[in-house]
């Protein structure tokens, strides 16, 4: 089987790829307890493997000593992969903070038998108080009254 791709489809395709395996790894640092998933940064390569053809090897290069192919730093901070990346952790984060702390207030008022014997209708209901006041707390100030006590 054969895919063909045009310059922009492929130079898309590398964005594709080099964002996803991000995604996947950029968590992972090698450690035991934080293994890279192998088979997505084997493709990563594969697809990186195409850029010379494609005149895209400003944003791909092959390392003779490592023998692998690794995004270049235009790739990385000259395109809007930057920006999507900022862009996803900012929204992360966010969204994070806000279900976190109301699940965390919410299990708090609420006893694991009390809460496993609400209906999912019942739940909901229960857990708004809670998602308003952190909704409306994040959206008016931000960080800036999250306080650690002693």
């Amino acid at each position: 089987m054969e895919i063909k791709f045009t310059k922009e489809q492929y130079e898309n395709l590398i964005k594709l790829v080099y964002l996803g395996n991000w995604m996947v790894n950029a968590i992972r640092g090698g450690a035991e307890n934080e293994v890279r998933v192998k088979k997505y940064d084997d493709m990563e390569k594969y697809v990186f493997s195409f850029a010379k053809d494609f005149g895209l090897d400003n944003f791909v290069e092959y390392d003779e000593e490592h023998k692998e192919y690794f995004a270049t730093r235009e790739l990385e901070e000259e395109t809007d992969i930057a920006q999507y990346i900022q862009d996803y952790d900012e929204n992360a984060f966010w969204d994070e903070l806000f279900y976190r702390a109301s699940d965390r207030d919410f299990e708090r008022a609420y006893s694991f038998k009390e809460i496993s014997k609400m209906s999912m209708h019942e739940r909901f209901e229960k857990e708004e108080p809670f998602r308003k006041k952190w909704g409306d707390e994040l959206y008016e100030h931000g960080i800036e009254r999250l306080e650690i006590k002693e």
